[in-house]
């Protein structure tokens, strides 16, 4: 299987998204989920549903969104019954809306049911991950910043629901734990201070010969002034201030490193802080919060 940092090297802090249902990950994320969910048999089709009957279904769309996840639809259908044909109407990243019809199959009927489920609960959460990332990023578009994700995923779902983000228009913060260092404020409180931990972070990179972009965040004004008196770092996170306090911030930084605002942000604030001049705004509600989309798979 290919590692988790190759992952990452696709996805961190890009901008496009691609087909990742080929990926080693993604497919072993289908098939332990048709395990789990299949076990010895789906005894309710096996039971009343002839092993050779041939049956159309059709992926309907019941809410208004951005479509994220069909191609893996596709391949779960396709592991299911290799012979299925399917019919496809729209792509990863356009916009639906209620009553549209994504794509249709013609295949084995038990296949289809044994696919069902799986790939609604990809299509609904991804597409409801890849519609609010549009709605961020729609709404601060006329600016320089970006809305990034977190690391608040669903466990061993991270690869998918950070590919919905980009899906969505929005960009990638850092993938794990190990391709950037974070300096937060257990850190920092632990490490004694903003100024030791970001010395040790430097010690650290330099001993152990890593290329790693710093970023630290700050509480208030005072720590911003710290975090510049140890230039160069990546990026100062700005730790839920507001608007007002980020425009402040972001005119002592001076362009002297990346800004963040995280916290507290919304879609009906985050134009606030987009105007307040930060380079990146990051929303955990992305992906640990957010709403699936209403989907169908109507069997005719």
């Amino acid at each position: 299987m290919k590692s988790t940092a190759l992952i990452c090297s696709t996805f961190f802090m890009n901008t496009n998204f691609k087909d990742i249902s080929d990926s080693a990950e993604v497919l072993q994320i289908i098939e332990q989920a048709l395990r789990e969910d299949i076990g010895n048999g789906d005894h309710s089709s096996l039971s009343c549903i002839d092993k050779d009957r041939i049956s159309q279904a059709r992926l309907i769309f019941k809410d208004n969104g951005i479509a994220a996840g069909l191609n893996i639809a596709y391949k779960i259908l396709r592991m299911n019954d290799p012979n299925c044909t399917i019919n496809t109407y729209y792509k990863d990243g356009d916009y639906l809306k209620k009553g549209e019809i994504a794509f249709e199959v013609l295949g084995n009927a038990q296949a289809l049911l044994k696919s069902e489920r799986l790939l609604l609960n990809i299509l609904q959460r991804l597409s409801g991950i890849a519609t609010v990332a549009n709605m961020a990023a729609e709404k601060i578009k006329e600016y320089h910043t970006k809305v990034l994700d977190t690391r608040k995923t669903t466990p061993n779902l991270r690869v998918l629901e950070k590919w919905a983000v980009l899906v969505g228009g929005g960009m990638n913060h850092r993938f794990g734990l190990f391709d950037m260092v974070m300096l937060k404020d257990n850190h920092i409180d632990v490490a004694g201070g903003i100024v030791p931990a970001i010395e040790k972070a430097k010690q650290y990179l330099l001993e152990n010969n890593l290329d790693l972009g710093i970023e630290v965040e700050t509480r208030n004004i005072e720590e911003v002034k710290q975090a510049l008196s140890i230039l160069p770092i990546q990026r100062i996170m700005l730790d839920n201030f507001s608007p007002e306090l980020v425009k402040e911030a972001v005119q002592i930084i001076n362009g002297q490193c990346e800004t963040e605002a995280s916290g507290g942000i919304t879609l009906d604030n985050i134009v606030d802080y987009a105007a307040a001049g930060a380079d990146f705004i990051s929303l955990g509600m992305l992906t640990h919060s957010v709403r699936s989309l209403d989907i169908s798979f109507k069997i005719k």
